[in-house]
């Protein structure tokens, strides 16, 4: 059952745990980063409460209930009020909330408290996935508190969130939480290797910028994400060279129309440079570093820079990235971080 799945080893314990002792929580809130497979492990709880033919206390995978657990049936169309609805499994007790737009509706969590109080069509439990279960504000959050507070005994409901902080501390209060940590880089490049996903480089390179997440790892786009590298790789070699000119340059380029929407992801990408140019100034293992391919390029950056100066640059892109919250000109906070970093260079 959980064998399957990448990772977590200490929730596949718990979970069994429960499944054994037939302790399940009528209330679970999965949380963790995205793309870690917290949906994943919900449905295999589904499974196994509802396996035609367990083996033990683990579903089979391969009776009717199983196969058909394992499909959402989704909208076809792009209209978000096709999202209000529960999004069913082809099994009649397996189903799920998503929010429509930004929130999750009163009206939608009314329907899991109707359908809660329902006995199992074909199964032996009602199982009930909210998913981006911080999207509840507090009307909706209020009217899930009933089912949450009395499930009945035959319903289970399993919030998924990555920003538990975000949900009511009466929601929080009422479920059991179970918290999900990023995969390893290994982990994550085994699973890419093992089903094809991608191969060689490209798949150590993914599984190694994913931050634990086999999500991100599936849809970054390759290609995409070596053009931003090679962008920040040149900043930062602009920075060793105290080129101010061409850091202006990679400023305003950041900046452009057309890059909008990877602003954030290219100071990712360029942080992460940083740490590796740091670990590999305190000779840290290979593991360590997300960069491996650009090992020759960052060892010359650490022959002409000192551990402090790194660092430094990476407080200030945090502090830039604090000041993102607000509504801020991110060419001159763009500007103004390039220039104070080269100033860093020589004191």
């Amino acid at each position: 059952m959980f064998e399957r799945l990448v990772g977590n080893q200490r929730v596949k314990e718990l979970l069994t745990r429960a499944l054994e002792s037939r302790r399940v929580p009528g209330a679970l809130l999965f949380s963790g980063e995205e793309g870690v497979g917290k949906k994943l492990f919900a449905l295999e709880i589904a499974k196994a409460l509802n396996c035609r033919s367990p083996k033990g206390v683990e579903a089979c995978d391969q009776c009717s209930a199983c196969i058909r657990i394992s499909k959402f049936n989704y909208p076809q169309s792009k209209d978000p009020d096709d999202l209000v609805e529960m999004i069913r499994t082809d099994h009649a007790d397996v189903g799920m909330m998503v929010a429509p737009k930004r929130v999750l509706l009163v009206s939608q969590m009314r329907q899991i408290e109707r359908e809660a109080n329902y006995r199992p069509f074909e199964g032996r439990a009602r199982v009930f996935l909210v998913d981006d279960a911080d999207k509840l504000n507090e009307p909706s959050a209020n009217a899930l508190l009933k089912v949450l507070e009395e499930p009945p005994p035959t319903s289970y409901l399993i919030l998924i969130t990555s920003r538990p902080a975000m949900l009511l501390p009466t929601i929080r209060s009422r479920c059991q939480m179970i918290r999900f940590s990023p995969l390893t880089a290994d982990e994550i490049e085994q699973y890419l290797l093992k089903t094809k996903a991608a191969s060689g480089m490209e798949a150590r390179l993914r599984a190694r910028f994913a931050h634990g997440s086999i999500g991100r790892a599936l849809e970054s786009d390759i290609e995409s994400f070596k053009l931003q590298r090679a962008a920040m790789l040149k900043v930062i070699e602009a920075l060793v060279s105290d080129d101010r000119a061409l850091l202006l340059l990679s400023s305003e380029e950041l900046n452009s129309a057309n890059q909008k929407e990877t602003y954030e992801s290219s100071l990712d990408i360029l942080e992460t440079l940083i740490r590796d140019a740091l670990m590999l100034s305190l000779r840290v293992q290979n593991d360590g570093i997300v960069n491996d391919d650009l090992r020759p390029q960052l060892l010359k950056v650490v022959e002409n820079i000192s551990t402090s100066q790194v660092a430094g640059w990476i407080t200030k892109i945090e502090e830039l990235r604090e000041q993102l919250v607000v509504n801020i000109n991110r060419k001159v906070a763009t500007d103004a971080l390039f220039l104070s970093m080269a100033a860093g260079m020589n004191p």
